[in-house]
């Protein structure tokens, strides 16, 4: 099979990784991919944007199964254009990738649902929204509607940061239409946990869980970006918090699907506070995690070409995934400036050192490949990913790794995971 990947981060690297390992794939295209990509792919310079040139380019070179990885495209309606050209692509609808697409679509889905989640009130009018401030409890979040590469969402201690979190949105237009509308929400308490499920329209298969880490800084500190790092399985997931997750969230959820004429068929990607009373929706997103894929992809020893497949043709009921029992921790090195204005152009070296390291996968992201130099092109640069058959042994063979890559003004959070041996460590005091 040919087959074509959509995108040029590190998730379209792990996917183009993976996809390549099955027996089935004969030739792989990124478009328009990353100087990583470039080695296990033929990377194609289109931009995700240019819906036109991607139709045309997979009828002329016989593409088989395109695979979309950013949300941009799902919302704007790429795997509905594919589909009138007869062409196969794994992604959810326009009308389906609304569950991401507008937060206030899913705060509703969720409110008709009885889904777990925040309490919430959302706002299409600055001044309305700026006088609710003055009666709220604070800490509050406030989200823009719509997509804002994982950056649009603020945690706001007191009135006067939501106040300027509301004006810069909705008056100044820092992230565009994307944030016109804005929800303004209680801040939920616990921990995080990241769930992918693949899902065919009736049925859906679970992956295993991952956590991530949004702030770009030590601690839990600093804004928050599109994900500084993860680690699978999630430490604060367990059979129990599963069985409440399917009854309470995934089932509900493909009920008002079905009730709102929706026929999902992708990933869907549920965020979640694991809080005192259960798992609770932060939002829901409708393809791959970014960096969650670069620790979960790691993990699964069976063919994923086959579960696209089956998730597009509505068979997924009939699959199952063979995991390796081992853990994954993944750490994003950024560029400098992270997630605001971010440098460029700077020279990377050691890659091949880490390379050599067992167990370790490096995807790229933000890089560019020019003869035989590869420099940084975007914000987050690489992931690395280690296993380990312990969460300190997987952490510790990440950074090993981290430590032979150099880039000038390289940053990176240097505890990515800690929280889980620390956990591990009281457990077996």
């Amino acid at each position: 099979m040919k087959i074509l990947v959509i995108g040029s981060g590190g998730r379209e690297h792990a996917l183009a990784w993976k996809l390549r390992q099955s027996s089935h794939a004969e030739k792989i295209f990124c478009a328009p991919g990353n100087g990583g990509t470039s080695e296990i792919a033929e990377n194609v310079a289109i931009p995700a944007s240019d819906f036109g040139a991607l139709v045309r380019f997979a009828k002329e070179n016989h593409v088989d199964l395109t695979a979309v990885g950013p949300d941009d495209p799902l919302a704007a309606g790429i795997v509905d254009l594919f589909a009138g050209e007869k062409l196969r692509a794994f992604g959810p609808t326009k009308s389906a990738a609304r569950i991401e697409a507008s937060k206030i679509f899913a705060k509703e889905l969720m409110r008709a649902q009885k889904i777990p989640t925040a309490d919430a009130r959302t706002f299409s009018n600055s001044a309305e929204a700026l006088c609710y401030c003055e009666q709220a409890k604070f800490p509050a979040v406030i989200k823009a509607d719509g997509l804002a590469l994982g950056k649009g969402v603020i945690v706001a201690a007191d009135a006067a940061t939501a106040t300027s979190a509301i004006d810069e949105m909705m008056n100044q237009g820092r992230f565009g239409e994307a944030g016109r509308r804005v929800v303004i929400e209680e801040l939920l308490r616990g921990t995080e946990c990241s769930l992918h499920a693949l899902v065919d329209g009736n049925n859906y298969l679970l992956l295993e869980s991952a956590r991530d880490h949004k702030r770009a800084l030590d601690g839990d500190q600093g804004p928050n970006t599109g994900g500084m790092g993860a680690f699978s399985p999630a430490d604060n997931w367990n059979s129990k918090l599963q069985a409440r997750f399917e009854t309470e969230i995934m089932q509900p959820l493909l009920r008002g699907f079905v009730q709102e004429g929706v026929k999902f068929r992708g990933l869907l990607y549920p965020g979640l506070m694991i809080t005192s009373e259960g798992p609770r929706v932060l939002e829901f997103n409708c393809r791959f995690g970014d960096p969650e894929t670069q620790a979960i992809l790691p993990r699964m020893k069976s063919d994923l070409l086959p579960l696209l497949e089956a998730t597009i043709d509505g068979k997924i009921d009939q699959c199952t995934i063979e995991w390796d029992e081992r853990v994954a921790v993944t750490v994003v090195l950024a560029s400098a400036g992270y997630p605001g204005k971010y440098e460029t152009g700077k020279s990377i070296s050691g890659l091949g050192d880490a390379a050599k390291l067992e167990d370790v996968q490096i995807f790229h992201a933000g890089t560019k490949r020019g003869g035989d130099e590869l420099t940084t092109a975007g914000g987050r640069v690489l992931a690395v990913t280690a296993l380990g058959a312990t969460i300190e042994a997987a952490r510790a063979r990440a950074y090993e790794a981290v430590s032979h890559i150099h880039f000038e003004n390289c940053h990176f959070r240097r505890d990515i995971a800690l929280s889980a041996v620390t956990a591990n460590i009281g457990k077996l005091s």
